[in-house]
């Protein structure tokens, strides 16, 4: 959530930071109802004032055996009123509530303006596989190797759900574990959240309320808002929800394991299939807690933290630095690793590193106390995946393709999966 102080300082500086997002905003009726928010409070606390004034009078002049008829109805009138504006300030802060939730937050300073056409592309690590035999695309691969049982996915649970069967599951299970034993030698705390969250975990981490109808909503037996998480992130975010975090415990490192629930409403392109792009699949994410002043290192680690999976897999990979237009709406920065998927021609990404700086944590009231003033700040807050697994999958299938159709396991994984080739039963 943006800083209100900062729109009534000035709302030209935060509407020409949003434009670069290509974002349009009127501040116009935000404004005026702040100004009216004051306006309520200063005559709320007047009549209160006066009230209490009166209210000590009253005793005295009944002492005195004077009519208090005339200041007991003023006193009545007065009461009426203030409940009058409590109402008319509870109405107006609603407003101001919903308008500031639903801005996206700022872009950092070095994030150029525009759409994805704006993406820089700042690394690239490997060359593109050539083959000298006819490539196969991921799903024949899977198929064929009876890795994924598309299928009987489908069967199971609709379109965009796949299977994952012998030495597929295998495989899969192979990602999980290196991604998880290398974030615990690397120092990060591991995590296992709850997969079913309610509505605050989905606005502290700001997808709520506007891509609220994007989730799976879970009954409950009750009329609470609960959903399946489409990230960690959205858990991870709100361990410390309400909470004054000490400085020396800063920064915290940690990650997390879970499915991915999305519904993503729409149709997906033709060469989206497969493991693409689905409802469920299964993701590492990194989570990090800073000082504001740490939170650039931070960034940097975790893109090098995720650039590192990827690179010990041996793929072919491209870091982009996204566009301002580009970012979810809660994050600063973010880095996209882009895995190149041969059938397709194109590279898609398998993990963003964002900073989201102080709009998560001022959304979910998390704030740390200054060790050596005692004061408060909102803390930073980041994460990146490390990695998803959908992506990684198609791309080590494709890269590592043989002629014979086998598929070379890459080294890291051998360990855990047992084989070093795939091959055909």
């Amino acid at each position: 959530m943006l800083d209100i102080n900062l729109i009534r300082k000035d709302p030209e500086f935060v509407k020409a930071a949003l434009a670069k997002r290509e974002y349009e905003v009127d501040f116009t009726e935000l404004l005026q109802w702040d100004a009216r928010r004051k306006e309520i409070i200063a005559e709320g606390e007047a009549l209160k004032a006066e009230r209490n004034r009166i209210n000590k009078e009253i005793p005295r002049l009944k002492k005195e055996g004077a009519d208090v008829s005339a200041v007991m109805a003023q006193m009545k009138e007065s009461s009426e009123k203030v409940k009058s504006l409590d109402e008319e300030l509870r109405q107006v802060e609603a407003k101001i509530e919903e308008f500031v939730a639903a801005l996206p937050n700022l872009p950092a300073d070095d994030v150029v303006a525009g759409g994805k056409e704006n993406n820089q592309v700042v690394k690239v690590f490997g060359e593109k596989p050539v083959f000298n035999f006819e490539a196969k695309n991921h799903v024949d691969l899977c198929t064929s190797l009876g890795l994924i049982d598309y299928e009987r996915g489908v069967k199971l649970a609709g379109n965009g759900y796949w299977l994952y069967t012998d030495l597929g599951a295998q495989l899969e299970w192979a990602l999980l574990n290196y991604f998880i034993t290398t974030h615990i030698k690397d120092g990060y705390t591991f995590m296992l959240p709850p997969h079913i969250l309610t509505y605050e975990c989905g606005y502290t981490a700001g997808q709520f309320p506007k891509f609220k109808e994007d989730v799976y909503r879970v009954s409950t037996g009750d009329d609470s808002f609960h959903f399946l998480l489409p990230t960690a992130e959205t858990a991870l975010i709100n361990l410390y929800r309400g909470e004054i975090l000490e400085e020396k415990d800063l920064p915290k490192r940690m990650f997390a394991y879970t499915p991915c629930y999305r519904s993503e409403a729409g149709t997906y392109r033709a060469s989206e299939r497969g493991m693409i792009r689905g409802h469920q699949f299964n993701k590492v994410e990194m989570f990090g807690y800073t000082r504001p002043e740490d939170s650039d290192a931070m960034l940097k680690e975790l893109i090098g933290k995720a650039c590192a999976l990827v690179e010990g897999l041996g793929l072919h990979y491209r870091l982009s630095k996204l566009a301002a237009g580009d970012c979810s709406a809660s994050m600063a920065t973010t880095y996209d690793i882009e895995l190149w998927i041969p059938s397709m021609n194109e590279y898609k990404e398998c993990s963003s590193v964002s900073n989201a700086h102080e709009y998560q944590a001022r959304r979910g009231n998390i704030r740390f106390r200054r060790a050596d003033s005692k004061k408060t700040e909102y803390l930073h807050t980041l994460n990146g995946s490390g990695l998803a697994t959908s992506r990684v999958i198609p791309a080590i299938v494709e890269q590592y393709q043989q002629a014979d159709g086998s598929v070379v396991v890459p080294e890291v994984l051998r360990p855990f999966l047992g084989v070093d080739v795939l091959r055909k039963k």
